[in-house]
């Protein structure tokens, strides 16, 4: 243990310690965490391959621990989540809490059986016999279509000899000679028929039984991955505080969540928890940070602090603090304090506020007052009252506030019509150039880290923003937000986004340095 618990360059005392540990889902990084990560961001450095991997992008983490051997010894543990350059036992850094890479392991094993199958797929798909036996099939189709309309020709020509001859005397046996002929004729074109449509359906069942052994690996490979994570999971075992044990199937079957998400367990913030857990060291602080290049999806920038996610750690990290006293929610904190907004406009029909940062807009998961909740109690006729949109909680401004049912309608299709025109002004973290711009980036919904919003070219909704800057500030800029659409944390994203301004508004939580 002794080369992964890092000592500070310094004393620690007592009274530099945190009373409470990190909430870890929002937080201003402690002093001491900033002092390790420091540390990880020199060690890095001074290793060239680290430094070269770390570069591509990677989440790190720090966790201040203190010996539970009476000795009150403080330092700390560092970490990254996933592999690092293909590996996951870097020199320094805890490991894994399950080694999945180990050769002579089950899952590298069943891995390896799974990658098989893949293979097998991707050669029976590229191996020509699909397309071989369809164009068999279309070929057999060709000729068995012209090969029928010259029979129909034949018939037709000796129905109409038939006909002629009928037209003129002859004998009864002559007549059911005729006949006899029409009918066998007939039954020599079933026959051929027959014959052809067995040629086609033959290659046809060729290419269903292919189809079939692909689909019957692909089921194989599905039941077999599906299998290969839920044995994972059951291998991934964490602690808390309390003494208590769970694997990962069982912590987050009792959030509801009957398979937990592909990477659960292998973020920082787990690994760091665990490893303090297993060799005695009390927890006191924690953070993560980014190192390295800015994804083009996801927006992290180097160096900046970042929560951890909800989707993978929310679940495993709620289990794991038990039994750590830990700061409150700060964002439940902000909300539950008592907010007023300024009336600008109010009638019989609707209302204009002002909307201070911090205030819910709507009524949501936490029980303090929104800002819809406040004027249906302050306002006339206003029981019933309706948001015509949406800002975020951390954001300030005005509000359109329908009072009734009746009225929402009208007055939302204004702003869906856009003769309502929305305008924001932030301050954003960095020069912005050129001063004018429009910014076209379609964003969904990160759905293992809510309510983070992302960058997604393939499945996002279009998101259109046109700026303006309008002035500069010490390291800051100040621009004036047109919004064309209205997604989740459209303006948020496109600021902080690489592919956007690529400079986060001042304050935010989520997407800059809060």
């Amino acid at each position: 243990m002794s080369d992964l618990f890092h000592h500070f360059t310094r004393p620690v005392g007592a009274g530099e310690l945190p009373e409470r540990f990190t909430w870890p889902f929002c937080y201003v990084p402690h002093p001491l965490c900033i002092e390790a990560a420091d540390a990880v961001r020199r060690a890095i450095a001074r290793d060239p391959r680290l430094a070269a991997d770390a570069g591509e992008g990677k989440m790190f983490g720090v966790l201040v621990v203190e010996h539970c051997d009476g000795s009150g010894t403080v330092g700390y543990l560092a970490a990254f989540s996933g592999l690092l350059g293909g590996r996951n036992d870097i020199a320094g850094f805890v490991p894994p809490i399950f080694d999945t890479l180990d050769p002579a392991g089950y899952f590298k094993q069943e891995e390896a059986r799974i990658t098989a199958i893949n293979h097998q797929i991707a050669t029976l798909k590229s191996d020509g016999t699909t397309e071989r036996l369809r164009s068999e099939i279309s070929r057999l189709q060709q000729d068995a279509t012209a090969c029928l309309a010259a029979a129909k020709s034949d018939m037709a020509a000796a129905k109409a000899a038939r006909d002629l001859r009928r037209k003129g005397p002859m004998t009864d046996a002559e007549a059911m000679r005729l006949l006899d002929e029409s009918r066998h004729e007939r039954a020599e074109y079933r026959r051929l028929k027959a014959r052809l449509d067995g040629q086609t359906a033959a290659v046809r069942q060729q290419l269903e039984a292919h189809d079939a052994h692909i689909g019957r690996l692909r089921r194989e490979r599905r039941e077999r991955s599906a299998a290969l994570q839920r044995w994972l999971f059951g291998q991934c075992v964490v602690d808390n505080a309390l003494g208590e044990h769970k694997d990962l199937n069982e912590v987050f079957r009792d959030k509801g969540i009957d398979m937990p998400p592909s990477g659960a367990g292998d973020c920082a913030a787990p690994k760091l928890l665990a490893y303090a857990y297993r060799h005695g060291l009390r927890p006191r602080a924690m953070a993560e940070f980014w190192i390295g290049r800015s994804p083009r999806s996801e927006l992290r920038r180097d160096g900046l602090f970042y929560p951890s996610c909800s989707g993978k750690c929310g679940p495993i990290l709620a289990f794991m603090l038990r039994g750590l006293d830990v700061e409150h929610d700060p964002v439940a904190a902000l909300a539950a304090q008592p907010h007023t907004p300024t009336v600008i406009y109010d009638d019989d029909v609707m209302a204009v506020i002002d909307k201070p940062a911090g205030m819910l807009a709507v009524p949501g998961r936490l029980t303090a007052q929104s800002a819809v909740d406040w004027v249906r109690s302050h306002l006339t006729q206003a029981g019933e009252a309706v948001a015509v949109h949406r800002l975020d909680m951390d954001t300030s401004g005005l509000m359109v506030i329908a009072k009734s049912r009746a009225a929402l309608d009208p007055l939302r299709r204004q702003f869906e019509a856009r003769t309502v025109v929305k305008r924001y002004t932030a301050i954003v973290d960095g020069t912005v150039s050129p001063a004018t711009g429009r910014i076209d980036l379609p964003l969904s919904a990160d759905y293992h880290d809510r309510p983070r919003q992302k960058v997604d070219m393939t499945g996002g909704a279009r998101a259109v923003t046109d700026y303006a800057v309008i002035g500069h500030d010490r390291g800051t800029t100040r621009v004036i937000f047109t919004p064309l659409t209205g997604r989740t944390h459209q303006l948020r994203v496109h600021s902080a986004s690489i592919l956007g301004l690529n400079a986060p508004i001042v304050g935010d939580r989520l997407y800059g340095t809060g």
